[in-house]
């Protein structure tokens, strides 16, 4: 009898302290992140982030830029459910910024996102000052958006930098990207696995010699090629994987390196060889393959017809949800060398978002 009661003191005791740790979270992460020691990690994809709970009047984070090369980099903040704006973190060491407080709640909420793209280096959180407290997450229906430049939000904002000054990634603003635009809207986690310039099959002025295609790099968790690096564990499981690639295929590059006249066969195959590794992975995500608002005339028609013949590709396919074909409608973008501006993506956000909500809701 003895033996019995300390056998359940022990199972309650356990079951205890782990209900205390699962309690006692103090960070959330989102996003294509690499988690280090010390609740420290690396913010490398588009709109990734870290997100802590606070009480009191003071609160700093320190950052880091991370690259290859020194450069600097920015975040977006969200504190108490409001968008406060963007930090510039120069290169260097890890840099202190200390953030102004200006409501009176008792517990205050604090996230932090990339602003860039993986290809801009990444972001490293090492600390915080602030009095922490529990967070936890709630359960959401996750969507997932793989695309080029457009989906990255890339050169979206030059509220900081005009167009015209600065490097490519000073005007980048991926917090309003359509993607996590309709998200926040529709009330899902989202993961952006994006990279600027990229392609099915071959880059915007590249075929595929130089530089990697996404087929290359989606695998590795910092959407590189680097071997050195950990590869991605496809634990966020997404309900839909939204594929927004061809701008880059159809492009004419920038007309002087050579390139070659568009290979719809390529195109296609690539694709299909891409959705069937993600099924491999996302045996019950719903695909959903677009068009690009930047691809017009008779480019549009063989793009929508390459999409077709992608989606007839797995027509008997009876393990997986039928993909659907979401198009998007021509767009003059605004914002800096040709790309669609934060009005702009809140457009696509309108477009796009009832599509989504509406699949989610049939599951």
């Amino acid at each position: 009898m003895f033996l019995k009661k300390i056998t359940v003191l022990i199972l309650f005791l356990l079951i205890s302290s782990t209900s205390i740790a699962q309690n006692q979270n103090t960070f959330l992460y989102a996003g294509r992140v690499e988690k280090l020691q010390n609740n420290e990690v690396v913010l490398i994809g588009t709109a990734s982030s870290v997100s802590f709970n606070f009480t009191g009047s003071k609160c700093e984070i320190s950052l880091q830029s991370v690259d290859t090369w020194e450069h600097h980099n920015y975040v977006s903040l969200v504190l108490d459910g409001k968008y406060i704006g963007k930090l510039r973190i120069e290169k260097g060491t890890v840099q202190s910024f200390p953030i102004k407080i200006t409501s009176n709640k008792k517990v205050h909420n604090l996230t932090i996102y990339k602003t860039t793209e993986a290809q801009s280096g990444g972001i490293l959180f090492a600390a915080t000052t602030a009095k922490l407290t529990s967070i936890s997450a709630k359960k959401k229906k996750k969507i997932e958006f793989i695309g080029d430049s457009i989906t990255c939000g890339a050169a979206s904002d030059p509220s900081d930098v005009p167009c015209d000054k600065g490097e490519y990634f000073d005007h980048h603003n991926g917090y309003y990207a359509y993607g996590p635009i309709l998200s926040r809207e529709i009330g899902v986690d989202y993961l952006m696995s994006s990279v600027s310039g990229i392609g099915m099959y071959r880059n915007w002025n590249d075929e595929n010699k130089d530089e990697a295609i996404m087929p290359d790099v989606y695998q590795n968790l910092y959407l590189t090629k680097d071997t050195s690096k950990p590869k991605y564990d496809f634990a966020f499981q997404p309900e839909i994987i939204s594929i927004a690639l061809g701008t880059n295929d159809f492009s004419a590059g920038d007309g002087k390196k050579e390139r070659l006249p568009f290979n719809a066969e390529k195109y296609v195959s690539n694709y299909i060889s891409f959705i069937k590794m993600l099924y491999e992975h996302n045996p019950n995500a719903q695909i959903v393959i677009t068009n690009s608002p930047m691809v017009g005339g008779e480019r549009a028609m063989v793009f929508e017809d390459c999409l077709n013949k992608v989606k007839h590709a797995f027509a008997e396919d009876k393990k997986h949800k039928t993909i659907q074909i979401f198009k998007f409608k021509p767009m003059t973008p605004k914002g800096c060398s040709g790309h669609p501006d934060i009005a702009d993506h809140k457009i696509l956000a309108a477009e796009y978002g009832p599509f989504l909500k509406k699949l989610l809701n049939e599951k």
